[in-house]
């Protein structure tokens, strides 16, 4: 379980998080809404890549202010928007590097069983050697992501995964994230700019706007043409393909 109480983040004067109060269960929670909703900055302080100005942040009740750092990043990963590295790294040496919080090397025999899966998983084993500066935009994304699943956490954070992605690549990892939550009892929160893509892989939907959350709750609750409308400012139609909204704009 997440659940943040009261969480107040600012940039200057700017609120960007404002009186967030969430439980968040396990399953897959697509966090939405327009630009500088403040998505990415809540995803951001509860994986503690930036401090808050305000509540508290609890995973599986631990304060992620408190905790040790390799005790939350053994309960705990996430996946940044943007990702750099200052170091070369092939892509093979970057997912070992989500086994250090276990206290591996990312070469035990553990470590590797984690690294092979994650690898497979994305698809990258005819990268596995080469290095991340090499490799396409969609290719360095998944290389990530995989390092991410490589932690071996219950709970994982990922912020606009799609970006770069195609469509299959996009497809296949969120039917990833689709089954790591059905088959391990995982907390997945996935920021999304997609709406149809939350729609058809999400359990809950927590909707934002001006860093506040104005609705929150199983996909069929949020995903309305009334609520869609007045979230974006924008008309919506909701229709259904196989029991899951679709949304159309305009």
């Amino acid at each position: 379980m997440i659940r943040t109480d009261s969480v107040v983040k600012r940039h200057g004067a700017l609120v960007a998080v404002d009186d967030v109060s969430l439980d968040i269960r396990p399953g897959v929670t697509a966090i939405i809404g327009p630009n500088g909703a403040g998505k990415s900055t809540l995803l951001a302080a509860v994986g503690r890549l930036i401090g808050t100005d305000g509540g508290v942040i609890t995973v599986d009740g631990l304060d992620v202010t408190t905790t040790r750092s390799r005790e939350l990043a053994r309960r705990l990963a996430i996946l940044r928007q943007d990702n750099h590295l200052a170091i070369r790294l092939s892509v093979d040496d970057l997912v070992a590097y989500g086994r250090f919080p276990h206290g591996g090397s990312g070469r035990t025999a553990d470590d590797r069983v984690h690294v092979e899966r994650a690898i497979g998983l994305l698809d990258l084993d005819a990268v596995r050697d080469r290095f991340l500066d090499e490799l396409s935009g969609g290719q360095r994304q998944r290389a990530f992501v995989a390092m991410a699943l490589a932690q071996d956490t219950d709970h994982l954070l990922l912020d606009e995964p799609l970006n770069n992605l195609d469509p299959r690549h996009g497809v296949a990892l969120m039917k990833i994230v689709r089954r790591l939550a059905d088959e391990r009892g995982m907390t997945v929160v996935v920021v999304l700019h997609d709406i149809n893509v939350a729609a058809q892989y999400a359990d809950d939907i927590v909707a934002m706007r001006d860093g506040r959350v104005v609705h929150h709750g199983p996909v069929a609750d949020v995903i309305t043409e009334e609520r869609l409308g007045a979230l974006y400012e924008t008309p919506a139609r909701v229709a259904e393909i196989d029991g899951r909204p679709i949304v159309l704009w305009g």
